[in-house]
């Protein structure tokens, strides 16, 4: 498996941190930037058409769970499953850019925060 790199590219818009997903590392996924395919997901083509890097970016909302392309069922129960927090991974970005967020994930081997888990 490769090996977990610190990279800003890397943080897909919804917060998580590819660089830290197996499928990415044994090159199974081009992470969310690069997933051409992945138009499906409506938080990508969210920022695509704004020019966000991440949802981090957005003033629309005051907290990405008001939003209903960020927060819908999918979102939670991919939430649940894999005991992730986007939103917290999402204000993490806020609050420390996304080059720090991107070397605190590279640093944990982490894709997101983990529900519960407060950061520093």
């Amino acid at each position: 498996m490769g090996i977990v790199e610190s990279d800003p590219k890397l943080v897909a818009f919804c917060g998580l941190y590819c660089g830290s997903c197996g499928r990415y590392k044994r090159g199974k996924c081009p992470g969310c930037a690069g997933n051409e395919k992945a138009s499906w997901c409506q938080i990508r083509v969210c920022c695509l058409e704004n020019g966000y890097s991440t949802c981090a970016a957005c003033a629309q909302f005051d907290s990405v769970r008001d939003c209903r392309k960020f927060d819908n069922f999918m979102a939670r129960l991919f939430s649940f499953v894999f005991r992730s927090d986007r939103p917290a991974s999402v204000a993490r970005i806020k609050a420390i850019g996304v080059e720090a967020y991107a070397d605190e994930m590279t640093t944990s081997g982490k894709m997101s925060i983990r529900r519960g888990e407060h950061p520093q």
